[in-house]
């Protein structure tokens, strides 16, 4: 919430080429955005790693979602909402926009609450850079292995014994 009482939030379906975590471990590149332990609470790692971890080049993968305000927007601040979530998910997957990647951040706002001036309004840009960092996390920290053969374990099967339960 901005401190102008807006809501901003942000739902997110990842499955990215890029990773979400920092090399092979078990840390979050959005750690530094984490809020009350929403994705293990490991925090950041001191020790990182900036080398490529894609899925591979023949796999099928996107991430998309959609970031929403309360805020009274004009199209052109749709506009920008969205491209400031793409920020996020930039924060959030490494490498993120990939080739391969159909990387989409829809935005939408309810137009509850007028927004007061342009401090207001670029609050509301920031926080959404930081929720969808956030959403990409807390997707992949709560997600499960799909039942099915071949499937990527998920981040729980590989690391569960690092986070709190």
């Amino acid at each position: 919430m901005t401190a102008g009482g807006h809501i901003v939030a942000a739902l997110v379906a990842v499955n990215a080429l890029g990773s979400a975590t920092v090399g092979d471990g078990p840390h979050f590149w959005a750690a530094p955005f984490e809020l009350e332990e929403e994705f293990g609470g490991l925090g950041y790692t001191r020790e990182v790693d900036n080398s490529m971890r894609i899925k591979g080049l023949s796999v099928p993968a996107t991430t998309i979602g959609a970031v929403v305000t309360d805020a009274v927007l004009t199209k052109a601040q749709a506009h920008r909402l969205s491209i400031m979530a793409h920020d996020g998910l930039a924060r959030a997957i490494l490498p993120a926009h990939l080739p391969f990647d159909g990387d989409t951040m829809f935005s939408a706002a309810t137009g509850a609450k007028p927004v007061a001036d342009m401090q207001a309004l670029m609050e509301i840009f920031h926080l959404a850079t930081l929720v969808t960092a956030r959403a990409v996390a807390r997707g992949i920290y709560e997600a499960t292995t799909l039942p099915v053969p071949k499937a990527q374990s998920a981040w729980r099967d590989r690391f569960g014994p690092y986070f709190k339960q």
